[in-house]
């Protein structure tokens, strides 16, 4: 990588060469000002309002514009004789914990490398007693022709500095915050973290610009000559008329937007239906069917089986009266049966008494 500037951090006594080189790059994509008739490329041309000419590079200077619009001209010789101690170097003034720096102040991001091989053991130090520490150095440098403020930090094994706004160039939030009286109830808290909870965590790398990527190819379609695609059209956005129900709406698009059915416990915003108790009796099978529908899953087995039940005693209600039946029938053949020889008997029993009479 290419450095922008070349100096040494000043850690006390120590002196440690370093390059610094950008830790960024932009990916967007520009466009050049055109003429629309002919596509002939837009220009700007540098020209003297007073003289009404096009002047050089080297004609041009520096000044500052006052508030009542006068011109007061700065020369390089003017500028040569501030103070910047830390022109070419970076100048370490104090190690603190890194959540006093206020990421609003986090501007710019550099790594630092080692300037040759002399610079390797005193790099090494500063990086390992940053480690070691748990904290941030502040520092102070100076970059196109101003002093600014710096933090530097470990990343890998490397270091590096975020440029940072110095405390004044930073506005407190006054008349940003909403000034009316609201009030935020448990539930609508409960709701916003069942809905944090199932956005869940991202890794940072599968984040892209969808932007960037219709853009670029509109400008391919157009370089072969081809239809650009249509963008879909964008969500009508609503008002928000009750906030208990976005929250709610929002907790199950997501779990369906990452495939999760929605289940149980703390993370259902939902209360579950309560179960309707099974019939004792099914009044048929139109009746049956009907309460069938009506029920959920739960209830449907339940009925089911009750069902299944129902039929089971009616069966052996009807095994056992049929055994009943047949053993009154028993019963009653052998009562007639009986009734029917008892005459038989008599008669028979009159005869023989009368045949030993007449002998």
């Amino acid at each position: 990588m290419r450095s922008i500037w070349n100096g040494a951090i000043s850690f006390g006594l120590v002196s440690i060469p370093i390059k610094l080189v950008n830790a960024t790059e932009s990916h967007a994509i520009s466009f050049r000002q055109i003429h629309t008739e002919d596509n002939g490329r837009i220009r700007y041309r540098k020209v003297c309002e007073l003289e009404d000419r096009e002047i050089s590079q080297a004609e041009i200077g520096k000044g500052y514009e006052d508030a009542d619009g006068t011109i007061i001209p700065i020369s390089d010789e003017d500028l040569s004789h501030l103070p910047i101690p830390t022109a070419r170097t970076i100048e370490i003034v104090a190690f603190v914990p890194a959540d006093r720096i206020d990421p609003l102040q986090m501007g710019a991001a550099y790594y630092l490398a080692a300037g040759g091989a002399p610079a390797a053991k005193p790099y090494t130090l500063l990086r390992e007693a940053l480690k070691r520490s748990n904290k941030v150095a502040v520092a102070k440098y100076a970059l196109r022709g101003r002093e600014r403020l710096g933090m530097l930090r470990v990343v890998g094994d490397a270091i590096a500095m975020h440029g940072l706004l110095w405390p004044d160039e930073v506005r407190a939030p006054e008349g940003v915050a909403p000034d009316a009286d609201v009030t935020i109830r448990d539930k609508e808290l409960d709701l916003a973290d069942a809905l944090m909870d199932t956005l869940g965590e991202v890794d940072l790398e599968d984040l892209h610009d969808q932007y960037q990527e219709a853009l670029e190819e509109v400008i391919a379609a157009k370089a072969s000559g081809e239809v650009p695609p249509e963008a879909p059209a964008p969500a009508a956005e609503g008002k928000v008329l009750d906030l208990m129900a976005a929250l709610e709406n929002s907790v199950r698009a997501a779990r369906e937007s990452r495939g999760a059915a929605p289940a149980g416990g703390e993370a259902e915003v939902r209360p579950l239906p309560r179960r309707r108790a099974a019939p004792k009796e099914t009044g048929g099978k139109k009746s049956t069917k009907a309460a069938t529908e009506k029920k959920p899953a739960t209830a449907r087995k339940s009925t089911s089986r009750t069902a299944g039940a129902t039929k089971t005693a009616g069966a052996t209600k009807k095994t056992a009266a049929a055994k009943t039946t047949a053993k009154s029938t028993t019963k009653s053949t052998a009562k007639s049966t009986a009734k029917s020889e008892a005459p038989a008997k008599k008669t028979a029993t009159k005869k023989t008494a009368s045949r030993k009479r007449s002998a």
